[in-house]
C-alpha cells in the first residue's frame, strides 16, 4: 500500500519547513531510515529519513517549497509519477495542525483590494509581533501564499522600501525570485537560514545596548600542554585535542565566579540561569548555527571536548535535533578560525554575553620576573572579545569575568584526561 511522507514537526514551535534538496528522485528505491530529503526550519537544518522501504513513487513538493507541518510531500509505493508540481501544496495539508498552536496564532488578515491573503499561523504570528499588515507583503508561494521567507524578507527591508510596498498598487503582483547564482551583478533571494539570521541580528541590536571589551591572553602554557598530550589524547579518547575545550572550561570556571554573565533580562528582572548551557557557534557553507552543550558546568574536560566535536560534526551534516540548538545561556564564537585578530560579536538573544575567540599567533612579549627584570620572549597569544548587554552587565563585572578567564588559561592546572 502507498505510504505518505509528510513534513515532520521538528519542535513544538515549528509550523513549517522548506524542502532544500531531494536526495532521491521519483522511481528510486529507498531503504527505511535512509535520508530522503533535506529541510530547513527556523530552528535547524536536517535530513529527513524514509519512513519505510520501497520505491519513491511521487514527489509532491519540489525543492524550494515551504510547506506546513504534516503536509504530504511525497509517496512511497504505488504507481510511479515522474513529475512534481510547480509549486508546493502549502494550503492542502492532509493532516490536522496542532490545535494549541493554531489557537495561539492571530486571526487571518482580511482580504484587501480583491487579493485573498494566504499564510500559515507562523507567518501571522510574526506579522502580529512586528505589527506588519500582511496585505503589504508580496507572497511568493502557491497562489500568492505568504511564506515565512516573504515576511522575513519584508522585515529586513529599509523603512523606505516598506513604505513603498505599503503604497496602493493598481495590480498587486507576487514578487518573483531570481534563480540562485554566485555571479556578480545577480540578485539572489536570501535562503531561509540567512533570512532568519538577518532577522535575529536586527532584533538583537535593537534589544540590547552592546558593549565590547578585548583582552589578550598568553596561551603559551595551553599550546605546550596541547602539543605534549595531543597524540595520547586522540589515541585514548578517539577525538582530536583542540583549543576549544580549554577555552570552554575556562569560560565555565569564570561564569561560576561571575554568574551575572550567565543571565538574561526577563520582564525587568535579571534571571540567573541555574546551569551553564554553552552555545558553540558553527559556521556552515549555508549559514551559521549554534548547537548547545547543556549543563556544561557538570562536564569533564574530555566530555567538553567530545561534545564540541560531536555537535560541530552533526551541525555540518544536518543531523542536529531542534532541542540541541535551543536554550543556550552563553555563547562562544570563533572568529579566529578565519585568521581574524578578534571579532565584535552580536549577542545571541536572550543571552547577556558572548565571547569571540581570535586567532592564535606568536608575538614578541615583554616578560617581567619576580625581581622586576624585563625580557622579551616569543609567546603564543590570543585575543578574546567579550560582547555584553550593558543593561545588566557593567564594565567592572565584565572585566572581573575576563580576568578570571585569563588567569585560568594562563595558569592552567586542570586535569586534561
Amino acid at each position: 500500500m502507498p505510504t505518505d511522507v509528510v513534513m515532520p514537526q521538528m519542535g513544538e514551535s515549528i509550523f513549517e519547513g522548506t524542502i532544500t534538496k531531494w536526495l532521491k528522485q521519483a522511481g528510486d528505491t529507498v531503504l527505511k531510515d535512509e535520508p530522503l530529503f533535506e529541510i530547513s526550519t527556523d530552528k535547524v537544518d536536517a535530513e529527513i529519513p524514509a519512513p519505510i522501504a520501497g520505491v519513491l513513487s511521487q514527489i509532491l513538493a519540489p525543492e524550494g517549497a515551504t510547506v506546513e507541518v504534516n503536509t504530504i510531500v511525497a509517496v512511497i509505493g504505488g504507481a510511479v509519477t515522474d513529475s512534481a508540481p510547480a509549486a508546493a501544496p502549502q494550503a492542502q495539508s492532509a493532516a490536522p495542525q496542532v490545535p494549541s498552536q493554531a489557537q495561539m496564532a492571530p486571526p487571518q488578515v482580511p482580504q484587501e483590494s480583491g487579493r485573498k491573503l494566504r499564510s500559515s499561523p507562523l507567518v501571522r504570528r510574526i506579522a502580529a509581533e512586528h505589527k506588519v499588515d500582511l496585505a503589504h507583503v508580496p507572497g511568493t508561494g502557491s497562489d500568492g501564499r505568504i511564506t515565512k521567507d516573504d515576511i522575513l524578507r519584508h522585515l529586513t527591508q529599509p523603512a523606505e522600501a516598506r513604505a513603498q510596498a505599503a503604497a496602493p498598487q493598481s495590480v498587486p503582483q507576487p514578487a518573483t525570485q531570481a534563480p540562485p547564482s554566485d555571479l556578480p551583478g545577480q540578485v539572489v533571494p536570501m535562503s531561509k537560514m540567512r533570512a532568519i539570521i538577518a532577522q535575529r541580528m536586527l532584533e538583537s541590536k535593537r534589544i540590547s545596548p552592546h558593549v565590547h571589551s578585548v583582552y589578550k591572553v598568553d596561551m603559551t602554557r595551553i599550546a605546550h600542554l596541547r602539543a605534549l598530550h595531543r597524540a595520547a589524547f586522540e589515541q585514548r579518547h578517539g577525538i582530536k585535542l583542540t583549543y576549544m575545550p580549554f577555552i570552554a572550561a575556562a569560560v565555565v570556571q569564570a561564569l561560576r565566579h561571575f554568574p551575572i554573565l550567565n543571565s538574561s533580562l526577563v520582564d525587568a528582572s535579571i534571571h540567573y540561569h541555574a546551569n551553564v548551557n554553552l552555545g558553540i557557534a558553527v559556521a556552515l557553507d549555508w549559514g551559521l548555527i549554534v548547537p548547545v552543550i547543556r549543563q556544561a558546568e557538570r562536564q569533564s574536560f574530555v566530555q567538553l571536548a567530545r561534545a564540541v566535536q560531536d555537535l560541530a560534526a552533526r551541525a555540518r551534516n544536518k543531523k542536529l535535533l531542534p532541542t540541541e540548538v535551543e536554550g543556550s545561556t552563553f555563547t562562544l564564537t570563533n572568529a579566529g578560525v578565519f585568521g581574524g585578530e578578534f571579532g565584535t560579536p552580536i549577542l545571541n538573544q536572550p543571552e547577556a554575553a558572548i565571547l569571540a575567540i581570535g586567532g592564535l599567533r606568536k608575538e614578541p612579549v615583554v616578560l617581567t620576573d619576580a625581581e622586576g627584570n624585563d625580557s622579551i620572549a616569543i609567546r603564543s597569544v590570543q585575543y578574546f572579545c567579550l560582547g555584553f548587554d550593558h543593561r545588566i552587565i557593567d564594565g567592572a563585572d565584565s572585566g572581573k569575568f575576563m580576568m578570571e578567564f585569563k588567569k585560568t588559561l594562563e595558569n592552567w592546572n586542570q586535569e586534561i584526561g
